[in-house]
């Protein structure tokens, strides 16, 4: 299928390694030019991994989403990049773990600005662009634990859920003026935060993380974990104009993990 993704303009946030990153490679792959940011410099180093596989440019920069005025220019970057913006990805890592009682305040705090305001400031740093060229499509990437939380993940759990009701909405009012807006909610991922959360699983309860992914995968129909890749092509054909229709929809990239039927 072609997605006709050729000469559009993407931005993909947290993009150095894991789910942004394979979000980035796929669109390039497709044909999108592509500008990535990280607040590591590994950012650098994926651009050029991409660059080198796909021979289309990328736009590699460094940015802190808790820090409003870094969102800023990170979106005005690209589009003087391009001189447009064609699709907005919005990832970025994930709150820190624990239970209610293992958490403070600040937590919560630090949350809030990672996950719900870091999407709040790139909508409203690229909306208007978008506005003004009458098109666009917007990704943000949550979890499936806005179905169904996880264990010990009280802060995704809660905070993702304010990340959805900001899309729907979102889809309401820019829908009439062209401009699509989506979430995609993976489920258990080959990345390195799911490495590390199967690590603290097992130091808690005196497992293996192998024993630890295996109870996990047991209640997945498909019976394993996704990969990166899988998941990097599911964004890309919802971002793109082969997927013209979809709007306000809240995708589960789960293996058929949640039991939900709505």
């Amino acid at each position: 299928m072609d997605l006709k993704l050729t000469d559009k303009v993407a931005l993909v946030t947290a993009a150095s390694h894991g789910l942004g990153k394979a979000a980035a490679l796929a669109l390039s792959r497709e044909g999108a030019r592509i500008a990535i940011a990280s607040r590591s410099e590994d950012i650098f180093d994926a651009a050029m991994e991409i660059q080198d596989e796909t021979a289309i440019p990328v736009h590699a920069m460094q940015a802190d989403l808790t820090k409003p005025e870094e969102i800023q220019s990170l979106v005005e970057r690209t589009h003087e990049t391009y001189g447009k913006l064609d699709i907005l990805i919005i990832n970025a890592g994930g709150p820190k773990p624990g239970g209610f009682l293992d958490l403070n305040p600040s937590d919560w705090e630090q949350a809030v600005q990672l996950t719900l305001m870091s999407a709040v400031r790139l909508c409203y740093s690229a909306v208007p662009l978008m506005i003004e060229q009458g098109s666009g499509s917007i990704v943000t990437s949550q979890s499936f634990s806005v179905r169904q939380p996880v264990e010990k993940l009280i802060l995704s759990n809660a905070v993702r859920l304010s990340v959805l009701g900001l899309m729907k909405t979102l889809a309401d009012e820019l829908g009439p003026l062209g401009i699509r807006v989506n979430s995609i909610n993976p489920g258990w991922t080959k990345t390195d935060r799911v490495t590390q959360l199967l690590q603290n699983r097992a130091d808690a309860k005196g497992t293996s993380p192998r024993e630890e992914e295996d109870a996990i995968t047991a209640g997945i129909p498909l019976r394993r974990m996704a990969e990166v890749d899988e998941y990097g092509r599911a964004v890309a054909w919802l971002a793109s104009p082969a997927a013209s229709y979809i709007h306000g929809h809240a995708l589960m990239f789960d293996g058929g993990l949640t039991r939900s039927t709505i």
